[in-house]
């Protein structure tokens, strides 16, 4: 299911995973294997989409991003996990509720200091969760980038991005049949939602993307209640 979402809305496989995969795996565990999960769709993903990439906001946003991404993970080794997931769980929230305020909150996400905000906010929260989507999504509909084009850009993003943070974080620990069973049915995700990118219209793509959004922010921030009330 995260693997079709993905490849329709250009950014939800996180959002739509991250939940089931923390609730079963763990919140340290889990996002590591969210993240490798994650890098397997991006990358075929990529080729597809290689020529609606908009590489000017894509420079920006990873770059911004990739400075962010080892305080991430450094916050993963310092704080205990309840205190982690609120954190994470609060900044997805700001992230999204931002392009629907007015005044300096939107601002912020527009133009050149909202694709540098954007980036640096979704590179940390990337490595420390992999929901970096919900700070690239509101920065998607502040600054009015096109579905089709951001779609294609967040792949590239997300690559680098879950690259880097892999490189910091290590390889998952589970057995690596578990692994590789969730690897094959992601590129399986993939392929299959590659058949409705045709057919969905932009409005619906983007309604989805910013449900699921939502959906991973609220998830965590209810997994670190549980953690706290345990």
């Amino acid at each position: 299911m995260a693997g079709v979402i993905q490849r329709v809305t250009g950014l939800a496989f996180v959002l739509v995973l991250i939940g089931p995969i923390v609730l079963v795996y763990g919140p340290i565990e889990g996002v590591t294997l969210a993240l490798l999960l994650a890098v397997i769709a991006s990358a075929i993903t990529l080729p597809s989409a290689w020529r609606e990439i908009d590489w000017h906001r894509v420079v920006w946003l990873l770059g911004a991003g990739l400075i962010a991404v080892p305080f991430g993970a450094l916050l993963t080794t310092l704080l205990p996990d309840p205190a982690l997931l609120f954190v994470i769980a609060g900044v997805a929230i700001v992230a999204l509720l931002g392009p629907r305020v007015s005044g300096p909150a939107a601002a912020m996400l527009r133009g050149r200091r909202g694709v540098i905000v954007a980036g640096a906010a979704a590179g940390f929260m990337h490595s420390s969760s992999g929901l970096s989507g919900p700070a690239l999504a509101a920065y998607a509909i502040a600054d009015h980038w096109e579905q089709r084009r951001f779609a294609a850009s967040a792949q590239v993003i997300f690559l680098g991005y879950g690259v880097t943070s892999v490189l910091l974080r290590g390889l998952p620990v589970s057995p690596p049949w578990e692994v590789l069973t969730l690897g094959v049915c992601t590129a399986i995700g993939i392929v299959g939602g590659s058949l409705l990118t045709r057919v969905v219209p932009v409005a619906l793509a983007r309604a989805v993307m910013l449900w699921c959004a939502w959906i991973g922010a609220l998830v965590v921030l209810a997994r670190a209640v549980v953690a706290v009330v345990q």
